[in-house]
């Protein structure tokens, strides 16, 4: 496997880890868990890096990449809801559309026909790392025992529902936007794949 896939690979790897330790009693793993989010995401970029510096790139890669993205950042946003500081269905949209759109692109990328990236599904996706950086950061420092007199009536307030319930809707709104943005742009694309997979129900 080449060192790029590897890193994408890892950045899967380490999202239970993730999980696990931002989950744990322990105020220990618990701050773990934002170092290890941390490093996982540093890995996207450094795996893009290396593909295009040495010329490193393959189609599985192109496939891997942004569904390793998708699984470390939807497992950021279930953990939330378990922990009861967002809500259930606005994550359960974000999420569903996520995945839609990369399988989408999973699969233009296959018939050679990449979709570009808009830059409103930019801003959602730097939109929503804004927002997943925030509540972790924020989650974390109330087990910070250090900081809970001095800070620990801002960090409540700043972890307020209004706050978050406003944080995570404008996600939602950018997320069904774009989709939509997505859908009408390459239709076409849709409706081929659409009367494609008829096709093989057809013939079996």
């Amino acid at each position: 496997m080449s060192l790029p896939n590897s890193l994408t690979a890892l950045r899967i790897l380490l999202t239970p880890v993730f999980v696990a330790f931002l989950f744990s009693e322990s105020p220990f793993f618990k701050q773990l868990s934002l170092v290890v989010f941390i490093v996982a995401a540093l890995t996207d970029y450094y795996d893009g890096w290396v593909a295009r510096k040495y010329g490193d790139s393959t189609r599985f890669g192109k496939y891997l990449d942004p569904l390793a993205d998708k699984i470390l950042s939807s497992s950021a946003l279930f953990s939330y809801v378990y922990l009861d500081l967002v809500n259930g269905w606005m994550v359960w949209i974000i999420v569903v559309r996520d995945f839609l759109i990369t399988g989408l692109r999973s699969y233009a990328e296959y018939k050679d026909q990449p979709i570009i990236t808009s830059r409103p599904a930019q801003a959602k996706t730097f939109g929503e790392y804004v927002v997943i950086y925030y509540i972790l950061i924020l989650h974390v420092a109330r087990s910070v025992h250090l900081l809970q007199p001095d800070y620990g009536i801002l960090i409540e307030t700043l972890l307020d529902s209004r706050v978050l319930f406003g944080m995570m809707l404008l996600v939602t709104l950018m997320s069904v936007g774009t989709g939509a943005m997505y859908i009408y742009e390459y239709r076409k694309f849709i409706q081929e794949i659409y009367r494609n997979t008829l096709g093989k129900r057809e013939t079996t």
